[in-house]
């Protein structure tokens, strides 16, 4: 099984050069394969697989719920790893039909108008009725770092987790990629039977679109992050009725969106 990081030698340069070593996050290719088929190659840390296979299925629209999925399995290869899925006949079926509807003389799949209309597909509504404090976001974006066991080794790997509002408990996974990183908290919600509509989902990079698209399809209410997020990004989350906050530091963080959920802490 591939390792989630390893020890790679350096050149350290600080005032004078000197050798050194440190720890580095592993990438490689994850092909998810679906029935039999490819149905997307990304370049992921191989560890949580199962989490990012069953998140990436959910949030790219193939399954409803874990149950549509019969099978799962990995298998290693010299160049990367299958996360392999079979799922339920009636979603075969659909699949099969969509890959024929996709498939054009470009060889891409969706071309252009169509490529456009998906990616700014509407997305589902998000209604829960949370609300939390300003220091209850700030506290739970503080519990984020100490979390992040990989970044700790590497300092180079991004995270996404869930932070409960009912009990404080943090769900986190992470990726070298912000994409993967969600993605697998979504599968590991499903398995945890989470409840992401009494949750604020933290994520440690810039939002985007597909960030927004993915944290409507987990269901959570509120979202922060530590970077800014997009034009985009913030036009979804109002349409989807999620509470957008970022450019979150120690001391207070932004809200562009729906920010009745934020309250003031009482004096």
């Amino acid at each position: 099984m591939m390792l989630s990081h390893e020890r790679a030698q350096t050149w350290r340069w600080r005032g004078t050069g000197q050798e050194s070593e440190r720890d580095v996050p592993a990438e490689t290719a994850i092909a998810i394969v679906v029935n039999g088929g490819t149905h997307a190659v990304m370049m992921a840390t191989p560890a949580d697989l199962e989490d990012f296979a069953f998140g990436f299925a959910l949030t790219e629209g193939l399954i409803a719920k874990r149950d549509d999925i019969e099978r799962f399995e990995i298998v290693e290869h010299d160049e990367g790893m299958e996360a392999r899925l079979w799922l339920t006949e009636p979603l075969a079926r659909t699949l099969s039909a969509r890959r024929r509807a996709m498939a054009g003389p470009t060889g891409c799949g969706l071309c252009g108008i169509e490529s456009l209309a998906e990616a700014v597909k509407p997305t589902r509504a998000v209604t829960a009725s949370l609300r939390m404090a300003q220091s209850e976001i700030l506290y739970a974006m503080a519990q984020l770092h100490p979390a992040q066991k990989l970044n700790a080794v590497t300092h180079a790997v991004h995270a996404a987790a869930l932070w409960n509002a009912d009990d404080g408990h943090l769900l986190l996974r992470e990726d070298v990629g912000r994409h993967n990183a969600l993605d697998k908290l979504v599968g590991a919600a499903i398995a945890a039977q989470a409840k992401p509509h009494r949750s604020a989902l933290l994520l440690t990079s810039r939002v985007s679109i597909e960030m927004v698209q993915k944290a409507a399809v987990l269901g959570a209410p509120i979202v922060v992050a530590v970077s800014a997020p997009t034009n985009l990004a913030i036009r979804v989350a109002r349409e989807a009725g999620i509470t957008l906050c970022a450019v979150a530091r120690a001391d207070g963080f932004e809200v562009f969106t729906h920010p009745d959920r934020i309250t003031a802490d009482i004096a």
